[in-house]
């Protein structure tokens, strides 16, 4: 499948695209009313944090599992598969489940929202000409921004309007409908031949020769990098901007990484190496830092950031099938990439959180710096080893 189409099917990778939306969702319809999911489970106290934390456990633990076994039960089956499941547990949400199933679900959401991860951007590679590939990976890179900024606009009118659960209950009719719409879609999609299915007692020493690879690990090696920060800035730096400017700045960030990725990050893969666009965005993305240091809570400054930063995320998804071209091969770096974002994700707030405890502004500074700065040089280092090693 990984063979070079001769012109880019976008009403597919749109369509693709829109399951990444969906999935997207499964994270952001609970952090867009965590605040109120008290309301629901009014004795769960604390551990109402495992509503959001379980869908990326489940990544940090099997992201490259599932790209072992998507390339064994195929790509296609995978993703409308996983749509399914989505639709189910979103439809028993609605339900208003006791809290210990509500959890639950929310790991096999996990399990869905991993396998549409690591399915979605291995077949949008696929159905991309050279030329476009840059392009579609880019669209792909920025699921996660465009969902949060639908379910802001449209899901909390509805959460206003019909209740916490008609949430649920629509996004569970959006993910059926995206497995019907994809089911048809794809039927006609060249099905590559399927890896052999990994035994369980094979798994751990498949993870080593993955990790090894400097071609399969450096998209992820970056990502890890760039998912530390981005959620963590979203949810620290709101205090250091003036209140009047605050909501304002917070909605505008994510939409400006996403135009950055989506025009200039585009405008770049079609001249230069996908790792080498992601690197420009972490240098840039610390000179926003030292920008952001120097004026704390400047909105120009943080807006600049989170442009750079588009340039790291468009960067890093281009990459994957820039450096692998087997389509097992770019499964296997997409499971990777979902592990290396969920563990960013996880440990990236408190440690921000940790930074300012100890040092103030200037140590959450001071962290932001050297993580962006190492992300460009764990891409320098791979990039090294992989001119000095046989692919």
């Amino acid at each position: 499948m990984a063979a070079k189409p001769i012109t880019t099917r976008w009403p597919l990778i749109f369509a693709i695209w829109a399951a990444g939306l969906g999935v997207a969702a499964q994270y952001g319809k609970i952090s867009v009313i965590f605040d109120r999911m008290g309301l629901l489970y009014p004795d769960a106290g604390a551990s109402l944090g495992f509503t959001v934390s379980l869908v990326g456990i489940v990544g940090i633990f099997f992201g490259l599992v599932a790209g072992l076994f998507v390339s064994s039960v195929g790509y296609r089956r995978s993703l409308v598969w996983a749509l399914w499941i989505g639709a189910g547990m979103s439809a028993l949400q609605a339900l208003h489940l006791p809290f210990g199933l509500f959890l639950v679900s929310r790991l096999i959401e996990g399990l869905s929202h991993l396998s549409v991860v690591v399915a979605g951007p291995t077949l949008i590679a696929a159905l991309s000409s050279d030329r476009d590939r840059g392009l579609a990976m880019t669209l792909w890179s920025t699921f996660f921004g465009v969902a949060f900024t639908l379910l802001a606009w449209f899901g909390l009118p509805l959460v206003a309007g019909f209740g916490l659960l008609s949430l649920f209950a629509a996004h569970g009719l959006i993910m059926a409908g995206l497995a019907l719409w994809l089911g048809r879609a794809l039927r006609d999609v060249p099905v590559p031949p399927r890896a052999k299915l990994p035994a369980l007692r094979d798994l751990p020493g498949l993870h080593l020769p993955v990790y090894r690879s400097p071609w399969k690990v450096a998209p992820a090696a970056g990502w890890l990098f760039y998912t530390c920060c981005f959620v963590s800035i979203l949810t620290v730096i709101p205090p250091y901007i003036a209140a009047e400017q605050r909501g304002y700045v917070l909605g505008a960030m994510p939409l400006a990484s996403i135009a950055s990725s989506m025009f200039l990050g585009v405008f770049l893969l079609r001249h230069f190496a996908a790792v080498k666009v992601a690197q420009l965005g972490f240098v840039l993305s610390a000179c926003g830092v030292l920008w952001l240091w120097l004026q704390p809570g400047d909105p120009l400054a943080c807006l600049a950031l989170a442009a750079a930063m588009g340039l790291v995320q468009g960067g890093s998804f281009a990459a994957v099938p820039q450096l692998t071209l087997k389509d097992e091969d770019r499964a296997q770096a997409g499971g990777v990439l979902a592990q290396a974002g969920n563990l960013g994700n996880t440990i990236g707030t408190p440690l921000m959180v940790l930074a300012l405890g100890l040092a103030g502004f200037s140590g959450l500074m001071a962290v932001l710096l050297v993580l962006f700065l190492g992300g460009f040089l764990v891409h320098q280092g791979l990039a090294q080893m992989r001119r000095h090693l046989p692919e």
